[in-house]
């Protein structure tokens, strides 16, 4: 499990005091009798990027899902700069914590700008009366949200296609985007699950320039990724989970020269890993589990995105495009 390791000249400074934006503790998510994640605890700091990596079914998904109160944890807890979390996803996406999806969750009728203004929703301060009205208030509000909904278009490249519908985009414009609509709510804390999964090289390697700009902004960033050339060059610090629990943390070097972590990725027992059947039947509870709280979770979105509709003016020259 060889990668390269390289130094990037944007690091921040390293002496400069860091605040802890994340701290997980000791959380535990059961599905009935059976256990995905144990136990585990992890911060990122500002300025960081964490990745989390692990085999298929390591629980990766399950902890992200902990964390963005798509599920409450059955033990431990979650704190975003000291807070701790609210256990609804749009609590904590109004908190400051941002995620996107191992499968891309875009509005496919909806233009590209369209879509980073449902992003940028939960920062508006305008309500169901102003909408209704679209009194001064309303306007400012709305050319603000637009304003800053282009600026993030121009961030990730997509400026130039921000009235075309993005099921129109190519795969990795349209990871761009999902990327560009949880910025838009303007976290400190972005999570991104798997972002360069289905990639090219070429498109690997500018998904990684796009993250380290993300940290140059400020924000946070915790990532879940299976490509290890990619999360050895990009993260400051990298945990391993393995069947539900942290194995190791520390370094890209370090994490590399542990045997433990080799064994696992070829699939070998190490001591004290469950066997294959208890594995399945964790995997198979919290894929039945994870399909409940995302159609949940959709719902919530397309509410949203129907209520951005409401308050957003259709834009010119769209029907052009479908």
């Amino acid at each position: 499990m060889t990668t390269d390791t390289t130094t990037q000249d944007a690091t921040p400074d390293a002496t400069a005091p860091r605040e802890t934006v994340l701290d997980a503790r000791g959380v535990t998510m059961r599905f009935g009798g059976l256990t995905a994640v144990r136990g585990v605890d992890l911060t990122v700091n500002s300025g960081e990027i964490v990745g989390l990596i692990g085999p298929n079914g390591a629980g990766k998904t399950t902890f992200f899902n902990c964390l963005t109160g798509l599920y409450i944890p059955t033990e431990g807890e979650v704190r975003y700069k000291g807070k701790v979390l609210p256990p609804k996803s749009f609590k904590v996406t109004a908190a400051g914590i941002a995620r996107t999806f191992q499968n891309i969750r875009l509005f496919a009728n909806m233009t590209v700008l369209e879509n980073v203004l449902v992003g940028r929703h939960t920062r508006t301060k305008e309500g169901l009366w102003s909408a209704l009205l679209r009194g001064p208030g309303f306007h400012r509000a709305e050319a603000a949200s637009r304003a800053r909904a282009m600026e993030l278009l121009e961030f990730v490249g997509l400026a130039h296609k921000a009235e075309h519908l993005s099921r129109n985009l190519p795969y990795g414009e349209q990871r761009k985007l999902e990327i560009a609509r949880a910025l838009a709510s303007e976290p400190g804390l972005l999570l991104l699950d798997e972002p360069t999964a289905g990639m090219n090289p070429q498109e690997t390697r500018a998904t990684e320039e796009l993250v380290f700009a993300i940290r140059d902004m400020g924000i946070a960033v915790l990532v879940i990724e299976h490509d290890m050339r990619f999360i050895m060059n990009l993260c400051d610090r990298v945990a391993v989970l393995v069947q539900g629990e942290k194995l190791i943390e520390g370094d890209s070097a370090t994490v590399q020269r542990d045997e433990r972590v080799v064994a696992a990725y070829l699939g070998e027992p190490f001591e004290g890993a469950p066997g294959d059947e208890e594995a399945a039947e964790v995997e198979q509870a919290e894929a039945h589990a994870q399909a409940q709280a995302e159609t949940e979770e959709e719902a919530a979105a397309e509410a949203q995105a129907e209520s951005a509709e409401t308050t957003t003016d259709a834009a010119p020259g769209k029907e052009n495009d479908r």
